[in-house]
């Protein structure tokens, strides 16, 4: 039996000694129709992504010694999670009991470690892109380790026996302004759908924890040092390889851009939508998220333009 056979058994042997096999996320709550449902999940993978970007984005502006751009970076960062993407969960009862998280989570880093991360890392060799063949192998381990944490919590809060797992020590990855590392158009497609997965389990894990807080510190623990590994690791390595941070002026063109459509196109059609349906207030939150995010372009913009001032008064003086 090969490392990754056995591993599927042991998960797979976990899930049956809960008793309970590993459900999708919850289903779509009465009071939110179907449509207005799937908009909000779309709005939260969009607010996980931001949130990870301006991360990024803001240590690049803190590289570059732009301590009030890295400032907007971070503080956006956390509104786009701590504000929008927990009130857009909160709106759909994302987030369910602890057990429920964890069966959740045991599922998708399931699928991940041996699913998609697989599939990625056998293109990545087709297309001579080793060095992202090796991240994706790497990271495929990590999501089934991830697991193994989870499911032995499970059993831990669902048996009273045994204990919760403290879970994976994060080990940062330094990402700074750069081109791809990769050569394959599909490399580097895959990279950015993992990115977008990381960012995704990184926002939820973290409403996880802050769920489980009360409860259960450990869990809240286990869940919080997941979140990090997702963050600063997997999106990390994978924003390294794919040339994702720029230099600080085309990350806030590209901020500004992201933020605009949000603003004036995306929000706007989901609260429209959301009106149709009756969902009044999924429509409310929908409209103030749209002027959030109006206001966050302004300020990017404001970002730039004082950038730019300063290079053409140092240009003036050399």
């Amino acid at each position: 039996m090969s490392g990754l056979t056995r591993t599927c058994a042991v998960l797979a042997g976990a899930a049956m000694v809960v008793g309970t096999a590993l459900p999708a996320q919850a289903a779509t709550p009465a009071v939110v129709h179907h449509k207005t449902y799937e908009n909000t999940l779309t709005a939260m993978h969009g607010e996980a992504m931001a949130h990870a970007s301006y991360h990024f984005y803001g240590e690049q502006a803190g590289y570059e010694h732009l301590p009030k751009v890295r400032a907007l970076f971070m503080k956006t960062a956390n509104t786009e999670l701590h504000d929008h993407f927990t009130k857009e969960a909160r709106l759909i009862h994302f987030v369910r009991d602890d057990a429920a998280n964890l069966r959740e989570s045991i599922k998708g880093e399931i699928e991940e470690g041996t699913q998609m991360y697989p599939r990625f890392a056998k293109e990545a060799r087709e297309d001579k892109d080793y060095n992202a063949a090796r991240l994706f192998t790497e990271i495929a381990a990590d999501e089934l380790k991830h697991a193994r944490y989870f499911a032995k919590a499970l059993y831990a809060i669902e048996h009273h026996r045994g204990e919760i797992p403290e879970g994976p020590t994060p080990d940062p990855v330094k990402v700074v302004a750069g081109k791809p590392k990769v050569h394959s158009a599909r490399t580097l497609r895959n990279l950015e759908t993992a990115m977008h997965g990381e960012a995704f389990a990184n926002a939820k894990y973290t409403l996880y924890g802050e769920h489980a807080k009360a409860r259960s510190p450990k869990l809240a623990r286990l869940f919080e040092r997941t979140a990090a590994v997702e963050l600063t690791e997997h999106f990390a390595g994978e924003a390294d390889l794919a040339g994702f941070v720029h230099r600080t002026k085309e990350n806030l063109r590209k901020s500004i851009a992201g933020e605009t459509y949000e603003a004036t196109q995306m929000y706007p059609s989901f609260a429209r939508t959301a009106r149709a349906e009756h969902a009044y207030k999924a429509a409310r939150l929908f409209t103030e998220i749209a002027g959030d995010e109006a206001a966050h372009a302004r300020a990017f913009k404001r970002a730039l333009k004082h950038l730019h001032h300063h290079h053409h008064m140092a240009r003036a003086d050399s």
